[in-house]
């Protein structure tokens, strides 16, 4: 496992996540990930840290209320949320993690337009 390092564009919020050096990575169409181009590194909560700017961060729901989207409210980057399909966990925007520390990666396509008949698929995704 490794240590990757993120943060928002304005850097006020950094992040970081234990992981592989290989990240399988996930590209869903849903409407916000489509529009985000959100490219999805699934953890458990125990590998996530928040190292900087937690007081910078602002929360949009939407649909359920369940996923829990946090933001930069300096330069509006999403680099990470609380998914409905594991709440007890996160999803890493792969984008705004520091690339040093990625060997190589992966991306499955997901069909989160209709989420209901696939978040089983999801279920079993957290990177250990």
């Amino acid at each position: 496992m490794t240590l990757h390092k993120g943060s928002c564009h304005c850097g006020c919020v950094t992040f970081a996540v234990e992981a592989p050096d290989d990240l399988d990575l996930h590209d869903c169409n849903c409407s916000i990930c489509r529009m985000t181009g959100y490219q999805h590194l699934i953890v458990k909560a125990s590998a996530f840290t928040i190292t900087s700017g937690k007081n910078d961060l602002t929360c949009y729901t939407f649909n359920t209320g369940q996923a829990k989207h946090y933001f930069c409210s300096h330069c509006g980057i999403k680099s990470f949320y609380v998914p409905r399909s594991n709440l007890d966990g996160y999803s890493v925007n792969a984008r705004c993690l520091d690339p040093v520390t990625i060997r190589s990666s992966t991306l499955t396509k997901f069909d989160g337009q209709n989420w209901e008949e696939n978040a089983g698929d999801l279920r079993h995704l957290t990177q250990d």
